[in-house]
């Protein structure tokens, strides 16, 4: 196929054509991974008593500073509400809630395949129970055909038995019949 031809099959009449322009280039050397990660870890430190801690401090010695200092020391005077200090923490937390709402949605996806790997397993586990449970009924129900040993010795003992008194009426049977040849003599049984 010519590329006059396939350019020509590829644009038709009744096919919208999309252009997807970026507004704002990603940078190049990171990928979205990445930067998930990094938001994982910032949303990880930003929880940490740590991070309280020197937030803390840190407001604490700005509030202090812009309170107490000599008014032409002051970058951020209370006669203005510390309006410095309510813009950097309001940009901090423009940052962090999506950050922070980012880390929880790869954590879901994360416990989402977690999940989702459970649940094969636990249904591998019920058909192997219930394969198991069947041959276990299987086995019992073969087990009610096969002689027991109780029930093999009973019928040893039977059978002994038995043989016993056969034995004994043969023996009396030939000692009879050893009796009747005696008396008939040594003659023809006709």
């Amino acid at each position: 196929m010519s590329p006059d031809r396939r350019s020509a099959s590829t644009s038709r009449v009744d096919t919208p054509q999309e252009v997807r322009r970026q507004l704002i280039r990603r940078p190049s050397g990171m990928s979205n991974e990445a930067f998930g990660v990094v938001s994982e870890k910032f949303a990880r430190f930003m929880g940490t008593p740590r991070f309280l801690i020197w937030m803390s401090v840190f407001v604490v010695v700005w509030l202090a500073w812009n309170t107490f200092a000599p008014e032409s020391a002051q970058f951020d005077p209370r006669a203005l509400n510390y309006t410095l200090l309510t813009l950097i923490l309001s940009l901090q937390a423009s940052y962090a809630a999506p950050l922070i709402l980012l880390a929880q949605n790869r954590q879901d996806d994360r416990d989402r395949v977690a999940l989702e790997q459970d649940r094969v397993q636990a249904e591998r586990a019920l058909a192997d129970t219930e394969y198991l449970t069947r041959e276990v009924a299987a086995l019992r129900i073969a087990l009610r055909d096969t002689a027991t040993r109780d029930f093999l010795r009973s019928e040893l003992r039977d059978l002994l038995e038995e043989m016993e008194t056969k034995g004994l009426e043969v023996r009396q049977r030939e000692g009879a019949a050893d009796e009747d040849e005696t008396t008939d003599g040594p003659g023809p049984r006709w």
